[in-house]
Formats: structure tokens, sequence, C-alpha cells
């Protein structure tokens, strides 16, 4: 009896499909953390758990899936898109989920509060990463659009404009997470260093978490300008 997989059907229509659907479940990750941070904030740790569960299960599904596209995405030299990049934009999408696992991870670990001067600072540079991702989920779902006009016609506008729009939120992450650490370096005399030590790094993987996003984007206009 043949051995099939949960993606089999979709691969059978399209090599895109298994690849837009990997992303969206990445970006489920992401998305958890605006409701995590709140917990964090609310000092919730029974809820701040819940969710950190919640978003290692999507982490979890983010690689099976990559494992499976790995396994299944065809070889033919007919394919409309190189494997390689489908490959190389497969594994920029995962580096969100894995990103978001470490911020939940290590701030439900640690029991991480945010300093109240921070808190309002640090809900909206959250909300920008997530935004960011949302919008590499946006972009990413029009790539079969692309396949089926060659690259080419409005399509490509249409891409290229929700491109920019990620570059946008990419920027103003930048901006946002620049604007946290100049804050958090005029309170962290009156912090405990090791705190301090580790809401840098949390600042750093949430800007990270953006650039990841921005990446995706990044692939795709490697895409258009094949």
């Amino acid at each position: 009896m043949p051995i099939t997989t949960p993606l089999a059907g979709l691969f059978g229509k399209s090599p895109i499909r298994p690849i837009q659907e990997h992303m969206k479940v990445s970006h489920e990750a992401a998305a958890l953390l605006n409701d995590f941070f709140k917990a964090v904030k609310a000092e919730d740790w029974k809820e701040a758990a819940k969710i950190q569960r919640n978003i290692g299960k999507f982490e979890n599904k983010a690689d099976e899936l990559k494992k499976e596209i790995r396994l299944n995405l065809p070889k033919s030299l007919f394919m409309p898109v190189p494997r390689g990049d489908l490959l190389e934009l497969l594994s920029v999408q995962d580096n969100i989920a894995n990103r978001s696992k470490d911020i939940a991870g290590i701030m439900l670990g640690r029991k991480m509060t945010i300093p109240k001067e921070m808190e309002k600072q640090m809900l909206e540079f959250v909300k920008t990463a997530v935004a960011t991702s949302a919008q590499a989920v946006k972009a990413i779902e029009e790539l079969d659009e692309l396949l089926e006009t060659g690259f080419s016609g409005r399509e490509v506008r249409i891409v290229q404009k929700l491109i920019e729009k990620l570059d946008q939120l990419e920027h103003r992450n930048d901006e946002l997470q620049i604007a946290i650490r100049s804050n958090l370096f005029k309170i962290e005399k009156d912090l405990p260093p090791v705190d301090v030590i580790f809401l840098y790094r949390i600042i750093e993987w949430v800007g990270d978490l953006a650039d990841r996003a921005q990446k995706v984007g990044s692939r795709l206009q490697m895409l258009l300008a094949r």
C-alpha cells in the first residue's frame, strides 16, 4: 500500500501551495506573541505558559511541513521556479517560527518582566514585528498567481507594492528598536544587570523577527528579477 503524506494533494496541484501553507503556520507562531507579551505585562504566567505552548505547537508544525516539503518538492526540470529558490524561501519562512519560539521560551523560562517605563513601547514594537510577518504572508499568497502570469503584468506590480509595504513595516520596526534601546539605556542603571542583558536580547530578537519576515520579501524580489 503506498504511503501518502498530508501534503500529497497539494503537491499534485501546485508545488507552491505547500510553501504558502508553511508561511501561514510560521506566522501563526509569531502572531501569538502579541497576546504573550500582554500576559507578561500582566505577570499572568499561567496564561503566558499556555500561549508559549501554542507557539511551540505551531513551530513544531512548521518544522514538520518543512521536512515534508523538502522530501516531496519535485525535482523536475520543468518546475516553474528553481527548486533551490523555493527551498531558500522555505528556510527564511521557517526562521520566523523559530525566532518566535525563542522569544517566548526565554521570557517564560526566566519569568521576565518589562519595566513600566517600557511597557507601551514594547507592546507596539512587538505588534509591528508581527504586522511585518503578516505582510509577508500576503506577499507569499500571491506567488501562485505570479506563476500563472509568468511573472509579468499586473500581478508583478501587486506583489511589488506588497513588498514595499513589507519594507516599510520592517523600517518602522527598526525605528522602534532604536527608540526602545535608548529608553532602556536611560533606566538600566536602576535594574539588575542580568535583567538588562536579557532585555537587550529580547529587543534584538523581536527586531530579528521583523528582519526575517522582510527577508521573505527579499526572496520574492529575487524571483521577480529572474
